[in-house]
């Protein structure tokens, strides 16, 4: 990996920076990192990839919560396993529309559901700002390997001279 520094000093800083936010602002920390790395897990990059760890997340949140409501009306552990069944097929099936495309997105949120009992309160804000977070380490590393391109061009050009 040629960019391994630029990358560490983005992802340590503002790793920091969100362990700092989400303690001051009562959030899940493990929740933002998670979505932050469904950011990186999936193929696409800036806006786009942001937006659609944003919406896989939040469609396992939606089939976690329906899999623990819909349980709730029923004794039998059967249900339980019924809707489960049903729900992993829908988060599945759903990727064949293009902004859900990352089926381990929608895993990742129900997860976090089953994890947080279904506290959706608790659940969105670090979900959506752990977007952001994977998009801004991704912006600061690529203005820190420009500003080290710059560098080293700067550096060979003067070696160059000499």
């Amino acid at each position: 990996m040629e960019n391994r520094w630029q990358i560490a000093i983005s992802a340590g800083l503002l790793a920091a920076v969100w362990a700092g936010v989400a303690d001051a602002l009562h959030l899940v920390t493990w929740i933002g990192f998670l979505s932050c790395s469904t950011f990186f897990a999936q193929t696409h990059s800036g806006i786009k990839g942001m937006l659609m760890a944003m919406t896989t997340n939040l469609s396992g949140v939606f089939w976690g919560w329906l899999i623990i409501s819909g349980s709730s009306f029923f004794v039998s552990p059967l249900m339980s396993y019924t809707f489960t069944g049903i729900a992993t097929a829908a988060m599945c099936l759903q990727a064949s529309h293009h902004k859900l495309a990352f089926i381990p997105g929608a895993f990742i949120g129900c997860c976090i559901t089953f994890a947080m009992g279904a506290d959706i309160a608790a659940i969105i804000p670090p979900l959506l700002l752990g977007a952001v977070l994977g998009y801004s380490m991704s912006l600061l590393t690529g203005q820190l390997i420009s500003l080290t391109n710059k560098m080293q061009g700067t550096v060979t050009a003067e070696a160059k001279e000499s």
